[in-house]
C-alpha cells in the first residue's frame, strides 16, 4: 500500500506541475505527462536532499521564508538536471514554488 500512495503522491506532483507551467510564465515543462513524472521526481529527490543537509526548517510544508527559497532553489537546480524536460528562469522558479504551495495548501501532496 505505501507503494501506491507514492505512486499518486508522484503522479498528482506531476500534475500540479503541468498545471505551473501553464500558469507560471519562465517554467516550461516539456514532453508532456512524462516529462512532468521525471520532473516530480527530480524535484522531489533534490528536495529530500536539501531537507537531509538543511534540516526539516527547509520542508516546504513549513510555509515560512526559508521553506519558499528553498522550494525555488530546487525547481531552479532542477533544471539543470534535465535539461530536456525543465527550463525555468529565476523570477519563474520563484513564482512556481508559489503557485506550488498555493496548490499544495488545497491539495496536499504529503499527509500532514
Amino acid at each position: 500500500m505505501q507503494w501506491l500512495g507514492l505512486i499518486i503522491r508522484f503522479v498528482v506532483s506531476a500534475l500540479v506541475l503541468i498545471v505551473v507551467s501553464w500558469l507560471s510564465p519562465g517554467f516550461v515543462v516539456s514532453g508532456g505527462f512524462v516529462g512532468a513524472l521525471i520532473a516530480a521526481v527530480v524535484i522531489a529527490v533534490l528536495g529530500y536532499i536539501a531537507e537531509a543537509l538543511l534540516g526539516d526548517r527547509v520542508s516546504p510544508q513549513s510555509r515560512g521564508l526559508v521553506g519558499f527559497i528553498t522550494a525555488a532553489v530546487v525547481i531552479y537546480l532542477a533544471q539543470f538536471i534535465i535539461p530536456n524536460l525543465l527550463s525555468v528562469s529565476i523570477v519563474g522558479a520563484l513564482i512556481s514554488a508559489f503557485v506550488i504551495g498555493l496548490i499544495d495548501a488545497f491539495v496536499p501532496t504529503v499527509l500532514r
